[in-house]
């Protein structure tokens, strides 16, 4: 396997090391990540004055959810030992331990609409308590773009910003408010 082709990072090659290729975990990988690295993509273009990297964002983007693997997930064909809420910090761990920490940072931030250390704290999540809310303008364009596109059934169908704020709302309004911050800075609708 070679993770970096031609100097750059190669996704799928990453992606075919930890999902077996056809199994139902690795369509779920493709299928969720080609939509949200493609809206990320689209909104990095739609904000040049922020100097976003492109080439960064589509490999971290289609790596976001690299962790899924490892979670307890059955309807999206993963068997994991781990909860759900734990995918960020495990492709965080993945991506670290192949020395790609820009990109493992986007894994542990894209979480929610980021996850802070008072949250994790209070409502006592299988997590390190630390901050992981996204920082720099690509980690916030792919959390961004990740909202518009579930695992589920339909993973190419688009949420709507409504549809978006009301699954949030179910976990409190500073989602809410963190998510209407980056519809402000990010909206190409």
């Amino acid at each position: 396997m070679v993770i970096l082709a031609a100097g750059r990072l190669d996704p799928l090659a990453i992606i075919g090391k930890y999902y077996q290729p056809g199994s139902q975990a690795h369509r779920t990988m493709i299928q969720h990540a080609e939509p949200v690295t493609g809206k990320s993509l689209d909104i990095a273009r739609e904000v040049p004055h922020l100097s976003p990297d492109l080439d960064f964002i589509y490999e971290a983007a289609m790596l976001h959810d690299i962790g899924i693997f490892m979670t307890n997930a059955p309807s999206l064909g993963c068997h994991g030992d781990y909860p759900y809420i734990c995918h960020g910090i495990l492709g965080q761990k993945l991506l670290e331990g192949l020395n790609f920490p820009k990109h493992a940072r986007v894994c542990e931030r894209h979480v929610g609409v980021g996850i802070t250390a008072d949250e994790i704290r209070n409502q006592n999540l299988p997590l390190p308590i630390r901050d992981m809310t996204p920082k720099t303008v690509e980690e916030k364009i792919i959390c961004y773009a990740d909202k518009f596109f579930s695992k589920g059934s339909e993973p190419d169908r688009e949420k709507s910003i409504e549809e978006i704020i009301s699954g949030l709302e179910l976990y409190g309004k500073r989602q809410v408010s963190s998510f209407l911050s980056l519809v402000d800075e990010f909206s190409v609708n």
